[in-house]
């Protein structure tokens, strides 16, 4: 269980995240919405302790990770995989070395250093890389591929994290819808078959009740909405996003759950 206990982050006098609580089950799809500003992308960079709490607590299983330092820290924060709109990959490296990145806290500094990487670590990224198919891509450099390809390729890095969250801050803003509906399957897909936790900032309400369990609604750095996808009506969607409700609000047939699982793999 993730514990969000009246979290509160300033930026001078400004409050980006106020006093927000939650609970979140182990296993979770939530889906954080709210237009540009709301304080999403703050409160998941505060659960990977990429920026600090001014306030408030955030806690796992009843440990106070807002009190990691060191070893424990970056433990964590091999345990919350970020995913970020701009894929962070290395554009002159290729695929399977992007990949593997995500192995480094598995391995030694100097291993690491010189990419002494093992048989069974090339294995685990390579297995990653084929679940989201693309494994033909791994020799290529990753600035030759799709946004699209970049995003799975990213999300095949925080598989290898070996993960209890995945944290995804909106994962499908650059992409299009082809490469959205890839992308939204291959996290729903990690989710339903790993059993990882995944809390991913969107501002497609279509795509957030098709795919997530839970819809977090955020304005001016607070919860202001928090329930099943099927709770949030069209008039309570227009309260949150103001005047910007018409363009989230999408009245098309709702893109269609993933279909199957994930063929058995060598990741853990």
């Amino acid at each position: 269980m993730l514990t969000i206990d009246k979290v509160t982050r300033r930026f001078g006098a400004k409050a980006a995240v106020s006093e927000v609580s939650l609970e979140i089950a182990d296993g979770a799809f939530i889906g954080v919405i709210g237009r540009s500003g709301a304080g999403k992308s703050t409160l998941l960079r505060m659960i990977n302790r990429l920026q600090e709490p001014s306030e408030g607590r955030i806690l796992f299983d009843g440990r106070d990770v807002t009190g990691l330092h060191g070893a424990e820290l970056r433990a964590w924060r091999q345990s919350c995989a970020m995913i970020f709109q701009q894929f962070n990959l290395v554009g002159r490296l290729d695929v399977l070395t992007n990949v593997l990145m995500g192995r480094l806290n598995h391995v030694s500094q100097a291993r690491a250093l010189l990419k002494l990487w093992t048989a069974e670590d090339k294995a685990i990224a390579l297995s990653a890389l084929e679940q989201f198919d693309i494994g033909s891509l791994a020799s290529q450099r990753a600035e030759s591929l799709s946004g699209g390809q970049q995003q799975r390729v990213a999300i095949a890095r925080a598989l290898v994290q070996e993960p209890k969250f995945i944290l995804a801050d909106e994962p499908i803003a650059s992409l299009d819808p082809r490469n959205t509906r890839i992308v939204m399957d291959a996290l729903q897909r990690i989710n339903r078959h790993y059993g990882i936790t995944v809390i991913c900032n969107l501002h497609s309400l279509d795509l957030a009740k098709s795919y997530c369990d839970r819809l977090v609604g955020m304005a001016q750095g607070r919860v202001v909405f928090d329930g099943a996808p099927a709770e949030l009506t069209n008039a309570a969607a227009r309260e949150l996003y103001g005047i910007e409700a018409d363009d989230v609000i999408d009245s098309h047939t709702p893109v269609p759950a993933a279909a199957g699982a994930f063929a058995e793999a060598a990741v853990a």
